[in-house]
């Protein structure tokens, strides 16, 4: 198996499901990832390499709709040590402006250079002579350089998904240097905004060493690494489509008669995860109900919150605490069949989230910090009317280009509360300029824009092909 182009990402572009004859097969994922990446996979007959999800360790290559996938399987201590332990409980809370404390481990470290290692191992031994590959995401920093030693003859990417945070909060990291020097092995290093990537140049320069001059890196070895952002986006002509599906349209309507036809529904649609300000957004909701600036009778707040991480400690306190929340708000404020609080612990498919947004007149986006947050791009695309209107977190990346959406400070409940009353009481002609303005930018930079963009930048000196 030699491809032209390799994906090298944590997981793989389909889950493990079982099949309604009880076999097991594998379901695509649905991550814009995929939808970016898929026309110049097959442009160029792509591998994707990436983790299964579980701990099966005889799994072959195969081909999925097309798509040839290799999955790398991790044991039960790489998970913990790699997965649950280094990337999310050290380097998720770390790059999310510490919002959590992180923790630092040796042992997860030494399981985190290891995984790496394999994802690097395997890349090589697929990769044919000359060819892209293109890592993704926080859980692989360490790909790109030991890519390298083993194949200098690569052209090799990176992109950040998540924020990438500033010097004060990177130098806690034991870890540092190396994990600057892992991305280093990159051509190019890409990042959601232009803050981070001076951020890295910044760090390379004072923790490294290496001589830099505005986006660029001068290594020893006479290579230039450019550091740039890539603002990462949706399929919106996807989700547009969807959105005037009849079936769609249909249950949005039949979504809002079981809310009980209220005059106003706000939306909030995040992983059940601590950097997503779930638990200040509905508090401020509740005050504006328990202070009668809002009634039950006109408005519900929606809040699907789906799973995520459930075996590390802090993702279980912070559901109970949203539990808690959600029912002392419904118990304080609901009437019978007129909850204040419409609460969803679970997961959806793309229809039912179109329908939802369909449904939903104000959606509100309050991360304490966020690499993108593409909820807000999947909402905004959805609003084919030109109406709705949009609360968003001035810390999510998605701020930089929805200026049209209510910006907020998840910090300042007072100054969320004003918003959301603000969005409440908007009139159409107000909700139709900010809509009609948002859907102008996400429709002319949408995620085949994104990947078209970085890998032009990447591939411009090595010949590879894009799709037609």
């Amino acid at each position: 198996m030699q491809a032209d182009l390799v994906i090298v990402a944590n997981r793989l572009p389909v889950d493990r499901v079982t099949l309604p004859d009880g076999t097991l097969g594998w379901r695509r994922s649905p991550g814009g990832l995929v939808t970016a990446l898929e026309p110049v996979l097959r442009a160029n007959d792509g591998v994707w390499i990436g983790w299964p999800g579980g701990t099966e360790s005889d799994l072959e290559p195969f081909a999925d709709d097309g798509l040839r996938l290799l999955p790398l399987p991790m044991s039960e201590e790489e998970i913990r040590g790699h997965y649950e332990g280094f990337s999310n409980a050290t380097l998720w809370p770390l790059y999310h402006d510490v919002v959590a404390k992180p923790e630092f481990h040796r042992e997860w470290w030494d399981e985190y250079r290891h995984v790496n290692r394999r994802f690097a191992e395997a890349a090589a031994e697929v990769a044919a002579p000359g060819a892209t590959v293109w890592v993704q995401d926080y859980q692989l920093q360490l790909v790109p350089q030991q890519l390298r030693e083993l194949r200098p003859d690569l052209r090799i990417g990176f992109y950040l998904h998540i924020p990438f945070p500033p010097t004060e909060l990177f130098q806690q990291l034991p870890w540092r240097r190396q994990i600057l020097e892992g991305l280093l092995g990159a051509d190019l290093v890409g990042f959601q905004l232009p803050g981070a990537a001076q951020n890295f140049i910044r760090l390379v320069r004072q923790r490294v060493g290496h001589k830099t001059h505005r986006d660029t890196v001068d290594l020893p070895d006479g290579r230039r690494v450019r550091a740039a952002a890539f603002p990462i986006s949706i399929d919106f002509e996807g989700f547009e489509k969807l959105a005037h599906d009849p079936g769609v349209n249909h249950r949005a309507a039949e979504i809002r008669e079981q809310l009980g036809n209220p005059r106003k529904i706000f939306l909030g649609v995040d992983r059940l995860d601590y950097t997503k300000g779930i638990f200040a957004r509905l508090r401020a909701y509740g005050e504006l109900v328990r202070d009668a600036h809002l009634d039950v009778d006109d408005a519900i707040f929606v809040q699907v919150a789906v799973p995520s991480r459930e075996r590390v400690e802090q993702y279980r306190m912070l559901r109970d605490d949203i539990d808690r929340l959600v029912g002392r708000l419904n118990g304080d404020l609901g009437k019978i069949g007129r909850p204040a609080i419409s609460y969803l612990h679970s997961s959806y498919p793309r229809e039912e989230m179109a329908a939802l947004y369909r449904a939903a007149d104000i959606m509100v986006i309050t991360p304490y910090r966020d690499g993108m947050n593409l909820v807000a791009k999947e909402y905004v695309a959805c609003r084919y009317s030109d109406d709705g209107a949009l609360v968003l977190s001035e810390f999510a990346g998605a701020a930089d280009e929805l200026r049209q959406a209510w910006l907020v400070n998840p910090y300042d409940l007072n100054g969320m509360k004003a918003a959301l009353l603000e969005a409440y009481k908007a009139d159409g002609r107000e909700l139709a300029r900010r809509m009609r303005a948002m859907r102008r930018t996400v429709s002319a930079n949408d995620v085949r824009h994104w990947a078209d963009t970085f890998l032009a930048d990447l591939a411009g000196r090595n010949g590879l092909s894009q799709p037609d």
